[in-house]
């Protein structure tokens, strides 16, 4: 791709480096840019480098959060003893927007996949067993990606907890084995949360 400015040229490869965002793509949104008052698009720099800047993650879910803890784990009308463990914050976003939990959650910040050289220490996994240690956790809802590396995580925390008086569940597996949250839709994902199942009886099937 040939281009008359190297001031183009360098914002069509910075774009070009997001996700899913080919040359192509990245040279509309450019171009798309060029168009528009200098005050809106400062508007939009501005926005991105205070929230790379400014965001947190929680403390204690490892959510995003604007301070020390995320506005789930503050929110007082939540459920704080059901705790929804999910692989990425994007699988927050999704439950959320089913409208049919009122818990907080845990991102793990993957799982487990040795394939990969991603091992239990590499994920948030001991902070969540002190969240049960030191937190009146009630139930644990597993919603990881229903593949064998989400398996593989649902079998190991599940030991840890072994022995706890915790009602431990998964999510029902109206999403198909191989699937990813972040594509189900609402409705699916928002029936599997209500129809969850206890993690032995999903593991032994």
């Amino acid at each position: 791709m040939q281009f008359s400015s190297a001031l183009l040229e360098a914002a069509v490869n910075e774009f070009s480096r997001l996700p899913g965002i080919g040359k192509k793509t990245a040279l509309r949104l450019v171009l798309h840019l060029l168009k528009q008052d200098t005050e809106a698009v400062l508007q939009f720099t501005n926005a991105i480098a205070h929230m790379r800047r400014e965001i947190r993650f929680c403390k204690r879910c490892f959510n995003v959060a604007d301070e020390d803890l995320c506005s789930i784990c503050s929110n007082t009308f939540r459920q704080q003893q059901t705790i929804c463990v999910v692989e990425n914050i994007r699988d927050v976003i999704a439950i959320e927007n089913t409208q049919q939990y009122n818990g907080v959650y845990h991102v793990l910040g993957g799982i487990i996949s040795p394939l990969d050289g991603i091992g239990p220490d590499d994920l948030n996994i001991e902070a969540l067993l002190q969240r049960v240690a030191e937190e009146k956790i009630e139930e644990i809802i597993f919603a990881l990606n229903p593949n064998i590396q989400g398996d593989t995580t649902i079998y190991y925390i599940q030991k840890k907890l072994s022995g706890k008086d915790i009602r431990i569940t998964t999510i029902a597996r109206g999403i198909a084995f191989g699937g990813e949250l972040e594509y189900a839709d609402e409705l699916t994902l928002g029936r599997s949360l209500q129809n969850r199942l206890p993690v032995e009886n999903y593991m032994n099937r």
